[in-house]
Protein backbone atom coordinates (compact mmCIF):
# COMPACT_ATOMS: atom_id res chain seq x y z
CA UNK A 1 0.00 0.00 0.00
CA UNK A 2 1.66 3.31 -0.97
CA UNK A 3 2.07 5.96 1.56
CA UNK A 4 -0.40 8.57 -0.89
CA UNK A 5 -3.29 5.57 -0.43
CA UNK A 6 -2.96 5.25 3.54
CA UNK A 7 -3.28 9.27 3.67
CA UNK A 8 -6.36 8.56 1.55
CA UNK A 9 -7.65 5.74 3.53
CA UNK A 10 -7.07 7.79 6.85
CA UNK A 11 -9.01 11.11 5.41
CA UNK A 12 -11.77 9.08 5.17
CA UNK A 13 -11.53 7.65 8.11
CA UNK A 14 -11.05 11.20 9.70
CA UNK A 15 -13.57 13.36 7.53
CA UNK A 16 -17.50 11.70 8.72
CA UNK A 17 -19.24 13.57 11.66
CA UNK A 18 -21.16 10.31 12.38
CA UNK A 19 -20.83 11.84 15.90
CA UNK A 20 -20.09 14.29 17.91
CA UNK A 21 -18.37 13.14 21.31
CA UNK A 22 -20.61 14.55 24.08
CA UNK A 23 -24.15 16.02 23.12
CA UNK A 24 -26.22 13.30 22.65
CA UNK A 25 -25.84 11.03 19.89
CA UNK A 26 -28.61 10.56 17.05
CA UNK A 27 -28.14 7.01 16.43
CA UNK A 28 -27.96 3.86 18.20
CA UNK A 29 -25.54 1.17 18.32
CA UNK A 30 -22.95 0.14 16.53
CA UNK A 31 -22.62 3.34 14.26
CA UNK A 32 -22.76 5.69 17.14
CA UNK A 33 -19.90 4.27 18.37
CA UNK A 34 -17.97 3.98 15.72
CA UNK A 35 -18.51 7.63 15.43
CA UNK A 36 -17.77 9.12 18.86
CA UNK A 37 -14.06 9.01 18.97
CA UNK A 38 -13.92 10.41 15.70
CA UNK A 39 -16.38 12.73 15.75
CA UNK A 40 -14.87 14.86 19.24
CA UNK A 41 -11.43 16.24 19.17
CA UNK A 42 -10.61 15.24 22.40
CA UNK A 43 -11.24 11.66 21.87
CA UNK A 44 -9.55 11.52 18.14
CA UNK A 45 -6.38 13.41 18.98
CA UNK A 46 -5.65 11.48 22.07
CA UNK A 47 -6.45 8.14 20.26
CA UNK A 48 -3.97 9.16 17.41
CA UNK A 49 -1.47 10.07 20.27
CA UNK A 50 -1.36 6.41 21.61
CA UNK A 51 -0.55 4.76 18.15
CA UNK A 52 1.48 7.38 17.33
CA UNK A 53 3.62 7.00 20.68
CA UNK A 54 3.71 3.31 20.61
CA UNK A 55 5.39 3.73 17.30
CA UNK A 56 7.95 6.04 19.01
CA UNK A 57 8.83 2.91 21.59
CA UNK A 58 10.66 -0.12 21.27
CA UNK A 59 10.02 -3.52 22.27
CA UNK A 60 6.89 -4.28 24.24
CA UNK A 61 6.10 -1.18 24.13
CA UNK A 62 4.72 -1.25 20.95
CA UNK A 63 1.91 -3.07 21.14
CA UNK A 64 1.46 -3.03 25.21
CA UNK A 65 0.49 1.11 24.84
CA UNK A 66 -2.59 0.41 22.48
CA UNK A 67 -3.86 -3.38 23.82
CA UNK A 68 -3.76 -1.27 27.54
CA UNK A 69 -5.80 1.52 26.03
CA UNK A 70 -8.38 -0.26 24.99
CA UNK A 71 -8.86 -2.91 27.81
CA UNK A 72 -8.42 0.40 30.56
CA UNK A 73 -11.19 1.84 28.36
CA UNK A 74 -13.02 -0.99 28.46
CA UNK A 75 -13.55 -1.40 31.88
CA UNK A 76 -13.76 2.87 32.29
CA UNK A 77 -16.90 2.23 29.89
CA UNK A 78 -18.22 -0.71 32.54
CA UNK A 79 -17.75 1.81 35.26
CA UNK A 80 -19.31 4.46 33.29
CA UNK A 81 -22.37 2.18 32.20
CA UNK A 82 -22.78 1.37 36.35
CA UNK A 83 -23.49 5.26 36.96
CA UNK A 84 -19.87 5.85 37.78
CA UNK A 85 -18.68 9.32 37.08
CA UNK A 86 -15.12 10.32 37.98
CA UNK A 87 -14.51 14.06 39.20
CA UNK A 88 -13.29 16.49 36.71
CA UNK A 89 -14.09 13.67 33.79
CA UNK A 90 -13.76 16.37 31.03
CA UNK A 91 -10.47 17.68 32.40
CA UNK A 92 -9.20 13.99 32.81
CA UNK A 93 -9.50 14.12 29.27
CA UNK A 94 -8.25 17.11 27.92
CA UNK A 95 -5.22 16.25 30.32
CA UNK A 96 -4.87 12.90 28.37
CA UNK A 97 -5.06 15.27 25.00
CA UNK A 98 -1.86 16.95 26.58
CA UNK A 99 0.31 14.49 28.52
CA UNK A 100 0.17 12.38 25.05
CA UNK A 101 0.35 15.15 22.80
CA UNK A 102 3.55 15.98 25.09
CA UNK A 103 4.85 12.20 24.94
CA UNK A 104 4.80 12.15 21.53
CA UNK A 105 6.50 15.73 21.21
CA UNK A 106 9.23 14.88 23.66
CA UNK A 107 9.04 10.82 22.01
CA UNK A 108 9.59 9.87 25.96
CA UNK A 109 10.80 6.12 26.28
CA UNK A 110 9.93 5.78 29.96
CA UNK A 111 10.16 2.56 31.40
CA UNK A 112 7.15 0.30 30.17
CA UNK A 113 5.08 0.03 33.90
CA UNK A 114 5.13 3.36 34.03
CA UNK A 115 3.98 4.04 30.35
CA UNK A 116 1.74 1.66 30.62
CA UNK A 117 -0.06 3.19 34.14
CA UNK A 118 -0.11 6.52 32.48
CA UNK A 119 -2.12 4.96 29.11
CA UNK A 120 -4.40 2.95 32.10
CA UNK A 121 -5.21 6.30 33.70
CA UNK A 122 -6.29 8.31 30.85
CA UNK A 123 -8.12 5.60 29.21
CA UNK A 124 -10.24 5.24 31.94
CA UNK A 125 -11.42 8.43 32.03
CA UNK A 126 -12.23 7.90 28.23
CA UNK A 127 -13.80 4.81 29.01
CA UNK A 128 -16.04 6.27 31.71
CA UNK A 129 -16.80 8.78 29.27
CA UNK A 130 -18.02 6.43 26.47
CA UNK A 131 -19.95 4.52 29.30
CA UNK A 132 -21.92 7.14 30.61
CA UNK A 133 -23.72 7.78 27.87
CA UNK A 134 -24.25 3.79 26.96
CA UNK A 135 -27.63 3.45 29.50
CA UNK A 136 -29.49 5.55 26.49
CA UNK A 137 -28.52 3.40 23.77
CA UNK A 138 -30.74 0.53 22.77
CA UNK A 139 -27.89 -1.39 22.15
CA UNK A 140 -25.19 -0.67 24.64
CA UNK A 141 -22.78 -3.67 23.50
CA UNK A 142 -23.42 -2.85 19.77
CA UNK A 143 -22.12 0.69 20.86
CA UNK A 144 -19.21 -0.20 22.82
CA UNK A 145 -18.18 -2.65 19.83
CA UNK A 146 -17.86 0.25 17.62
CA UNK A 147 -15.89 2.53 20.24
CA UNK A 148 -13.38 -0.51 20.38
CA UNK A 149 -13.04 -0.37 16.74
CA UNK A 150 -12.89 2.65 16.10
CA UNK A 151 -9.98 3.15 18.98
CA UNK A 152 -8.81 0.91 17.78
CA UNK A 153 -8.23 1.93 14.32
CA UNK A 154 -7.40 5.23 15.47
CA UNK A 155 -4.56 3.94 17.77
CA UNK A 156 -3.55 1.63 14.16
CA UNK A 157 -3.36 4.48 11.85
CA UNK A 158 -1.58 6.70 14.04
CA UNK A 159 1.12 3.70 14.13
CA UNK A 160 0.97 3.16 10.45
CA UNK A 161 1.46 6.70 10.39
CA UNK A 162 4.82 6.86 12.04
CA UNK A 163 5.99 3.58 11.08
CA UNK A 164 5.42 4.56 7.26
CA UNK A 165 6.98 7.80 7.21
CA UNK A 166 10.92 7.73 6.52
CA UNK A 167 13.12 8.35 9.66
CA UNK A 168 13.53 12.19 8.37
CA UNK A 169 10.09 12.89 8.73
CA UNK A 170 10.26 12.11 12.71
CA UNK A 171 10.62 16.01 13.58
CA UNK A 172 6.72 16.30 11.77
CA UNK A 173 5.46 13.76 14.45
CA UNK A 174 6.85 15.66 17.08
CA UNK A 175 5.22 18.60 15.55
CA UNK A 176 1.70 17.17 15.24
CA UNK A 177 2.80 15.99 19.29
CA UNK A 178 3.10 19.53 20.06
CA UNK A 179 0.45 20.54 18.12
CA UNK A 180 -2.23 17.51 19.90
CA UNK A 181 -0.72 19.57 23.34
CA UNK A 182 -1.46 22.38 22.33
CA UNK A 183 -4.82 21.37 21.78
CA UNK A 184 -5.55 20.33 25.44
CA UNK A 185 -3.97 23.13 26.87
CA UNK A 186 -7.07 25.13 24.92
CA UNK A 187 -9.48 22.42 25.89
CA UNK A 188 -8.60 22.45 29.68
CA UNK A 189 -8.55 26.43 29.29
CA UNK A 190 -11.77 26.24 28.10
Amino acid sequence: MTFKRILGALALLLTPALAFAHPGHGDNGLIAGLGHPVGGLDHLLAMLAVGLWAAQQQGAARWALPCTFVGAMLIGGLLGFEGLNLPALESGIAASVLALGLAVALAVRPPLSLAVAATAMFALFHGVAHGLELPAMSSPWAYAAGFVAATAALHGAGFALVRVLPRAAAPLVRLAGAASAATGVWLLAG
